[in-house]
């Protein structure tokens, strides 16, 4: 999907620096090629080493202005050797997209403190403090911002297989509303999107889990909850651009401590 909008003649995100958390593939590889496409400055931050074959390809399309570098975002020096990056490569930081999450699920009965802290330890410290570190960013420049946090709509609601993932993600929700409100003097607008069922590589293995504690057939899962989708289908990672580039772009200024559902019609809120 190629979404392209101009802003007084100019491409939305022109002059602006993105960066992108969790950007190797799926979600955050399409809103990377969004922000491009649309004029931003793009630094790719994942746990690979390398960056993968699209992202690659990518990286050919606009070189230059699509970088990667391999980052932890759950360490602190690392982040703070992300942030240089930015810096160095295109000067102060105009966008967040922190999408950088992990999945796990299991009966809440079974349920022990290593999955707990895996899932917390990336969806709600790492999104936390990347957040905080460029807010940080933000008000030294001087020049506002735009911060995206990628909540889910396992956040909006429990699920009995999914209790620490709904938790974590419905504090990307929390968190963004309190960020909203502590950087609205610094001119820095932040907003979540919370997407539905998207078709991504990590689907597959959600649909794995649910085979395992669901005892259903391979696939299944994944087929069921596209049938469910009141729009008829799984989103695709090309859907959660266009409110990608919303909240990136100055169309969004008056806009702040929202979570966009961007579901097919899943939750309404």
């Amino acid at each position: 999907m190629n979404i392209r909008i101009e802003i007084d003649g100019k491409p939305a995100l022109s002059g602006k620096t993105a960066l992108i958390s969790g950007g190797y593939g799926g979600i955050g590889l399409s809103v990377c090629r969004g922000f491009a496409e649309n004029g931003a400055n793009c630094v790719v931050a994942d746990l690979p080493q390398s960056p993968s074959e699209e992202l690659g390809v990518l990286m050919a399309e606009y070189p230059g202005s699509v970088r990667y570098v391999p980052t932890n975002i759950c360490d602190g020096e690392a982040r703070k050797a992300l942030l240089e990056q930015c810096k160095k490569g295109f000067g102060s930081i105009d966008i967040l997209f922190n999408n950088a999450a992990v999945f796990d699920m299991g009966p809440l009965l079974e349920s022990d403190e290593a999955q707990y802290e895996k899932l917390f330890r990336v969806n709600v410290n790492g999104m936390f403090f990347l957040m905080r570190a460029v807010a940080d960013e933000m008000v030294n420049a001087g020049n506002g911002g735009k911060i995206i946090n990628m909540a889910s709509q396992a956040g909006r609601r429990g699920e009995a297989l999914v209790s620490h993932y709904c938790a974590s993600k419905a504090a990307v929700i929390s968190y963004t509303q309190s960020a909203a409100l502590a950087l609205a003097p610094h001119g820095i607008n932040v907003n979540a999107i919370s997407p539905g069922v998207v078709d991504t590589p990590m689907w597959d293995h959600v649909d794995s889990l649910f085979a395992q504690y669901e005892h259903r057939q391979p696939g299944e899962k994944k087929r069921l909850v596209g049938e469910e989708v009141p729009l008829g289908r799984m989103g695709v990672p090309g859907d959660i651009c266009g409110a990608a580039l919303f909240l990136a772009s100055g169309m969004s200024d008056y806009v702040t401590a929202q979570t966009y559902n961007v579901d097919g019609g899943n939750v309404m809120s």
